[in-house]
């Protein structure tokens, strides 16, 4: 009875529009359609449809701190990730969400979630956690990428289809069979890369920890060191639709690219806390998520 109350008030709660942004921890978020999704901790999700100007809590029975959210390319099939080897699906464009897979050991953490399409789905983790679906989800397959537990930090998807996987301990790491199979890239460094940006077929971008930067143009068979000009954690990186690259992290910072990453340099914001990922939402703004909640930034001049 009292399960059912608790989830009575979540829904009463959720139905209700927040004049503002949330004002909590959130890890990830996603663009659907012209729907705005952002995850974060115990278990919140948040939605907006009219470009973060109001925002709505979807309904989740979950508390564990969510890392990351994907929808397919129809904008209604949508998962999220999380703490707690846990797994959420939404099939109404985030407006409810329903735990669909959840590991034994609550020990393990996912850290991103890819869908390619609403039937194939990967979500990765911490010591070398896999697990893909080729049903939407119904059913989820553990699969061995690399001999080491080396943590895997984020998925990226190229403009050709080529999957990519970033990592800890240099790890650099291709598909181009939609992930059944992964090879590794050469890394220039053996630190943590938290990310790939693809920015055209062959030409790639990494980042990780202390602000290296480190661009390709040979699909990732060499690098370059890109200058940088703070030695902070890069979370996260995004290509806007002008083809500017943004990086954010730690301390604050945000950099910026205008020459698709041969140079890049810092750029002044609002922001006063870490960032964890960066959107260009629908009307072209930049929608900062991290230590903050959600902070609307206007893009790049």
């Amino acid at each position: 009875m009292i399960r059912l109350v608790f989830f009575s008030i979540l829904l009463a709660l959720a139905a209700r529009a927040a004049d503002s942004a949330p004002r909590m921890l959130l890890l990830d978020g996603t663009v659907a359609g012209r729907t705005i999704v952002v995850v974060g901790e115990r278990g919140a999700i948040f939605r907006s449809a009219d470009n973060a100007l109001t925002w709505q809590a979807a309904v989740s029975r979950e508390t564990a701190t969510l890392t990351g959210v994907a929808f397919a390319p129809d904008g209604t099939h949508g998962w999220a990730v999380g703490h707690d080897a846990l797994i959420l699906t939404t099939s109404d464009a985030g407006r409810t969400w329903q735990k669909q897979w959840q590991g034994e050991s609550l020990a393990d953490s996912f850290l991103d979630v890819l869908a390619l399409d609403a039937q194939r789905v990967i979500a990765v983790g911490a010591y070398g956690l896999c697990l893909a679906s080729t049903d939407g989800g119904k059913s989820w397959a553990r699969r061995k990428v690399l001999d080491e537990d080396y943590h895997f930090n984020r998925l990226s998807r190229g403009p050709t289809g080529t999957l990519y996987l970033a990592g800890e301990h240099g790890t650099l790491l291709r598909s181009t069979d939609s992930g059944a199979t992964w090879g590794r890239i050469p890394a220039a460094y053996d630190g943590s890369f938290y990310g790939i940006v693809p920015l055209a077929a062959h030409t790639l971008l990494a980042h990780g920890l202390r602000g290296h930067v480190f661009r390709s143009v040979d699909d990732g068979a060499t690098w370059t060191l890109v200058a940088t000009p703070q030695p902070v954690l890069l979370a996260t990186a995004i290509q806007l639709k002008s083809n500017v690259v943004l990086f954010g992290g730690h301390a604050r910072a945000v950099l910026l690219s205008r020459d698709h990453g041969t140079t890049v340099t810092a750029w002044n914001t609002s922001l006063t806390t870490a960032v964890a990922e960066l959107l260009e939402i629908p009307d072209g703004r930049i929608l900062a998520l991290g230590e903050a909640g959600a902070t609307l930034l206007p893009p790049p001049r």
